[in-house]
């Protein structure tokens, strides 16, 4: 039994590894998108807008078959069009990892925009008047009070994130899930595995909420102190 136990431990570690990597990613693309709904260019307001659209409204686990399965395929077509043999396998961790930053990029995007919207553009207006230019006017005005507008939203994107990468174990990653799902079958014991890998699903968001309260503090401290 110990063994099995070790071996949902060691997956945990993917689950992490999964849910770092594509939180990384829908990060990258939430700005990108959020940037792109903001900038007033139709062709980019356009396209940013069929992309949260799209990803909102198809499941999660028919994006991931579809990029784990058809992106095999996909690529292979092209590797023969291009007059070579060798077929590509797409490892399901780089599946599992862009599937869920694409998704959850969609919702970060809402989420940004959201954020950015409620800072007051005369802040940008004095900063741009004062010679910063865009860049330096996002780092130091925009972004330390997006991130805490963003953090409500942010927070439980995260959460729903995290659950969300049980849905690699469909495609072969032996992640926690997995390897409970393989525990539970030759032992014939599944409350007990599944329920161990339950707790390990609760220690890590408990941890989230705990450091992202932290940032939300730290993000707040002189708002908080002008309302008091």
């Amino acid at each position: 039994m110990s063994s099995y136990f070790q071996l949902i431990l060691q997956g945990a570690l993917v689950t992490v590894g999964v849910s770092l990597a594509s939180l990384a990613l829908s990060i990258v693309l939430g700005l990108a998108g959020a940037a792109a709904k903001l900038s007033g260019r139709p062709p980019l307001v356009g396209l940013a807008t069929v992309y949260t659209t799209v990803v909102r409204g198809v499941p999660e686990l028919v994006l991931m078959l579809l990029i784990f399965y058809g992106g095999t395929i996909g690529l292979n077509h092209l590797i023969e069009a291009l007059g070579s043999r060798q077929t590509i396998d797409i490892n399901p961790f780089a599946a599992g990892v862009l599937t869920i930053g694409f998704i959850y990029g969609a919702y970060m995007t809402e989420t940004f925009r959201g954020a950015i919207l409620a800072i007051p553009r005369g802040q940008m207006e004095a900063a741009w008047a004062f010679g910063m230019g865009n860049v330096r006017t996002f780092v130091r005005i925009t972004l330390p009070q997006m991130v805490r507008y963003a953090i409500p939203g942010f927070t439980n994107n995260w959460l729903v994130l995290i659950k969300s990468t049980a849905l690699v174990s469909l495609i072969g990653l032996h992640d926690m899930t997995y390897l409970a799902k393989q525990a539970s079958a030759a032992t014939r014991q599944p409350f007990t595995f599944f329920l161990f890998a339950a707790a390990l699903f609760l220690v890590y968001t408990s941890v989230s909420l705990w450091a992202l309260r932290w940032v939300d503090r730290r993000f707040s401290l002189g708002v908080k102190r002008g309302h008091v």
